[in-house]
């Protein structure tokens, strides 16, 4: 066992709030820490996630592919919900980087008798150096990141927080748009603003990370409106927000649309899905009336809101949207284990 293991202590208050933007652009910062929020990164430090993306992207698409920095550390992915591309993803990062994985589904670990989260938590950090979290519970992540003593990365905790996923998707439209996107954009959210954890975190990284002359629009079937504190820390960041009533109007001008799907399953009653589901569909017709040069995103998986015909214009980006994940993936096991990517070959 790597001795260090055995040296961990658990050195924070366990009722303290997480120190916002306490995650900088000195690498230093980020070194045995957890994500559990978007508000733990400052502006710097978002930048500097997007540095360590684009050096490893360049490793995987110019390079080698792999590297050995992170050969003997083991990241534990433990998933109480369903996931495809966030696991996947995040387990393909740390093969990349030389790691190795232990996959825990909900259904083969001790919750199913009884085991609280913490002390699922306390037992893997016994045999791993990082861990990664996906729970149906908001603040659940909160709960996991106070009980360990190694770092805890938020995949996802119920309508919570994706704070993983929103920067992937700023690494995105940083790709897609060019220059100094999403500077001087203006990003359309549509889709469940009320129950989508992805559209929570990105509107309030978006909001925090000083992107000049930024503008939100938001377009939501009634009752699925984004949640007013997210609108309220958007609005403490003095970014422009708007709320329209159809995806014509959202299209028109923006340089990012941001689509989602109605969440199943978090209606109480299915009829009260089904009285939303469809209410807005983007087709190549929409299409027509957007910029010449504009993102189509999506964090997946789709219903039946981005019409498979779009799939084939090129401002759809939503495929390579999911590699990007990988990316970023990399670049924060990185960060937190200590290491710096290569340099471009």
């Amino acid at each position: 066992m790597d001795p260090t293991m055995l040296k961990r202590q658990r050195t924070f208050d366990p009722t303290a709030a997480w120190f916002p933007e306490s995650l900088t652009e000195d690498p230093s910062t980020w070194v045995d820490q957890s994500l559990v929020s978007v508000e733990q990164m400052s502006p710097g430090g978002v930048r500097l996630v997007m540095d360590y993306a684009e050096r490893c992207r360049r490793l995987i698409e110019d390079g080698p592919g792999h590297c050995g920095l992170l050969q003997g550390k083991i990241m534990a992915a433990v998933f109480y919900e369903a996931s495809t591309r966030t696991a996947c993803s995040f387990h393909a990062a740390m093969l990349r980087l030389g790691g190795s994985v232990i996959p825990l589904p909900s259904s083969s670990s001790s919750v199913s008798k009884g085991e609280s989260l913490a002390d699922t938590i306390r037992c893997l950090e016994c045999y791993c150096d990082v861990l990664v979290l996906r729970h149906p519970d908001k603040g659940s992540c909160d709960t996991a990141a106070r009980a360990a003593s190694i770092p805890v990365l938020n995949a996802g905790d119920g309508t919570g927080e994706h704070p993983t996923q929103a920067l992937l998707d700023v690494y995105t439209m940083r790709a897609e748009l060019g220059g100094d996107a999403p500077q001087d954009c203006t990003v359309t959210l549509a889709g469940d603003l009320k129950h989508g954890r992805t559209v929570h975190s990105l509107a309030v990284l978006l909001a925090r990370a000083q992107f000049g002359n930024l503008s939100l629009r938001y377009i939501a079937p009634p009752s699925l409106e984004m949640p007013d504190g997210v609108k309220a820390q958007v609005a403490a960041a003095g970014v422009d927000q708007t709320e329209v009533s159809t995806l014509a109007e959202g299209i028109r001008g923006a340089d990012v649309l941001y689509v989602t799907r109605i969440q199943k399953e978090r209606f109480d009653n299915e009829s009260d899905y089904h009285d939303v589901k469809g209410s807005y569909v983007l087709t190549p017709a929409i299409m027509k009336d957007a910029k010449e040069k504009m993102a189509v995103m999506h964090p997946l998986p789709r219903v039946d809101e981005i019409h498979t015909d779009v799939d084939d214009d090129p401002r759809a980006a939503y495929f390579r949207q999911m590699r990007n994940g990988m990316y970023v993936r990399m670049a924060l096991l990185l960060l937190t284990c200590g290491k710096i990517p290569p340099l471009s070959p």
